[in-house]
């Protein structure tokens, strides 16, 4: 089943049919694998070309790393990050999303051209966010995070928890169904590789939400832990996650090596259209 997802400034992107890749754009020195290598504008959008052209459907820029440990910035470095590039897309038909938890940055961010805001802190950090989605009508992309509170034991019972409170304020907010895609967060305080691994085997429970769901799995140190590869030489693995949760139904997949991503899905899509469809078969 399709489902139209609505964003900012008139798109829109339709999410089933196919699976829809976003690349991941880190315009900052100190991101866990791409740090310093697109932190100035002019590099930065010859990366978000090479991505288009790759089949990225959407660039996501983000200004300030979220790996653990890393040094926080203020909103105004941030902006002054991703906003050039933002800009500098904004002519180009890519769509653009903003890698954010600041309402300030996503108001600026869509000013600037963006199309969808990307919160790793599901509203949750800064619930002010919610009305700014609402108010510009982009896209959302809602994470689950474990960080600085006490998680559920049971994987899929903590998406639920989480999530749940994070919906809650963004329809709070007035933001509609169909600009909301869900993201459980791999990575972000899953403590242990098993963990992981395990939201990635129930992965199809997370469908009982009701909304499209988007894989974040790329070069995570889970895929290492499995691998024994470090950060830049886990793009094989990480495809490897993307065909494993497209046949379990995630629609999107946000990953830092495009070319090798779109070519396993592909492959996987064209399998999936050639399946005969069951009752316990039946992705969104």
């Amino acid at each position: 089943m399709t489902k139209r997802w609505h964003l900012a400034h008139g798109r829109h992107l339709d999410l089933g049919g196919k699976a829809v890749v976003m690349g991941i754009l880190n315009v900052t020195p100190d991101s866990f694998s791409d740090g310093g290598l697109f932190d100035g504008p002019e590099r930065a959008l010859a990366q978000a070309a090479r991505m288009i052209a790759e089949g990225a459907a959407i660039v996501d820029v983000g200004g300030e790393s979220t790996r653990p440990g890393a040094r926080p910035v203020s909103a105004e470095e941030e902006q002054a990050r991703v906003l050039p590039v933002i800009a500098g897309l904004a002519g180009t038909e890519a769509i653009v999303s903003v890698d954010t938890f600041r309402a300030s940055t996503a108001q600026l961010a869509v000013e600037a051209g963006a199309h969808i805001v990307n919160d790793v802190w599901g509203l949750q950090r800064e619930p002010d966010i919610a009305r700014v989605a609402a108010d510009t009508g982009a896209g959302l992309v809602i994470m689950h995070t474990g960080r600085d509170r006490r998680k559920v034991p049971d994987v899929i019972e903590d998406q639920f928890a989480f999530l749940k409170k994070s919906l809650e304020i963004a329809r709070a907010a007035g933001i509609a169904d169909d600009h909301i895609v869900l993201d459980p967060g791999f990575g972000f305080a899953k403590e242990t590789p098993e963990e992981n691994l395990d939201l990635m085997a129930r992965f199809e429970e997370l469908h009982a939400l009701g909304f499209p769901l988007m894989a974040g799995t790329s070069r995570k140190r889970f895929i290492g832990a499995v691998t024994g590869r470090e950060a830049a030489g886990r793009d094989v693995g990480t495809a490897a996650t993307s065909v494993i949760l497209r046949l379990k139904g995630a629609q999107l997949f946000r990953v830092h090596d495009v070319a090798i991503n779109v070519d396993a899905l592909a492959v996987t899509d064209a399998m999936l259209a050639r399946e005969t469809p069951t009752p316990d078969r039946n992705l969104p």
